[in-house]
């Protein structure tokens, strides 16, 4: 029996669709705002570790209008053309963000060494602490709407997002830092920023792993396919469980699975337990679109395997077995 039951729909809701629309506004008007504050004061205190942090608002902007545009594509609807939607395109301008990353870290790497190679102290350090303590207060408030945003959205793009305005926490007290120091202590600059590219970098790669493993259609963690795979066998119609796959696409998870049934069972009652499945695994994941392949039990050779928890008494696949 070729019977493929849909549950959901993937059609992004319109007041999701305006928050992830509002997060990358207020995202792109903060990191204007702050670098050009910021390129002000570089150019009147030659401070390096600044200059990390004004490359960093303004890879922020770039970043922020990267992601604008993808999530604007993501957010699209299905079509003839892309039966699945379009989510990849969060996974894409993400991307596009880390290999962004990647590039001023290298070039802030480059300046920092050269700041150790040939010391001297920045001037305006009280100029530098002012605009990094408005830095810092204005990514509090930025943080505070992108998370709640990503609790109601699941977007990666904003999530990725809000992963560098944290560590832009970090980087603008390592500034104010280094600011203070610079007077007592030369080399405090170079060493400062050498290690805000340091921390850019491992951003940049945190962003790209995550852009990586949508683009190529990770599976869910193991936790989470266990689950499923407790929701289905939850059921007393179903025998087992097998092909279970999942995925990720922008803020859409796909989860298919085969269930096997009496092969007895009426073609209806069968119909009605693949829906009943459904609604359960819907519960506790409800932006999914989920795919069930009704399989009528012993047609096919299931190797038997141990499912979550020890249990051996039912028929599982293999990625699920221990």
């Amino acid at each position: 029996m070729e019977g493929l039951e849909q549950l959901s729909t993937m059609r992004v809701a319109p007041e999701k669709a305006r928050l992830l629309q509002r997060a990358t506004w207020a995202s792109m008007t903060v990191a204007l705002l702050l670098a050009g504050a910021k390129g002000v004061i570089v150019v009147m205190s030659g401070s390096v570790a600044l200059l990390g942090s004004f490359f960093d608002s303004l890879l922020d902007l770039v970043a922020s209008a990267i992601i604008f545009l993808g999530v604007r594509a993501a957010l699209q609807p299905p079509d003839a053309e892309h039966r699945f939607g379009h989510g990849k395109a969060e996974g894409l301008a993400s991307l596009a963000q880390a290999a962004i990353m990647g590039g001023s870290a290298l070039f802030l790497f480059s300046e920092a060494v050269d700041h150790l190679l040939h010391p001297r102290s920045p001037s305006h350090s009280l100029a530098i602490i002012a605009v990094s303590a408005v830095a810092i207060a204005a990514s509090v408030l930025l943080i505070a709407f992108q998370q709640w945003v990503v609790r109601r959205t699941g977007s990666l793009a904003i999530r990725a997002d809000r992963a560098h305005y944290l560590g832009d926490l970090s980087l603008n007290a390592a500034v104010i830092l280094s600011a203070w120091l610079s007077g007592r202590f030369v080399l405090a600059d170079g060493l400062f920023g050498l290690a805000i590219a340091l921390w850019i970098a491992w951003q940049a790669w945190s962003v790209a792993r995550h852009a990586v493993d949508m683009l190529m259609d990770r599976e869910f963690d193991e936790a989470a396919r266990e689950r499923i795979f407790e929701i289905a066998m939850g059921n007393p119609q179903v025998k087992g469980v097998h092909e279970l796959k999942t995925r990720s696409s922008g803020t859409h998870d796909f989860i298919q699975l085969h269930l096997e049934v009496d092969p007895e069972m009426s073609v209806r009652r069968a119909h009605l337990v693949a829906t009943e499945v459904e609604a359960a695994i819907s519960e506790e994941f409800p932006t999914a679109e989920i795919l069930i392949h009704i399989d009528p039990l012993g047609v096919e050779d299931h190797e038997p395997v141990v499912g979550p928890k020890g249990s051996t008494a039912v028929l599982a696949s293999p990625e699920l077995s221990g």
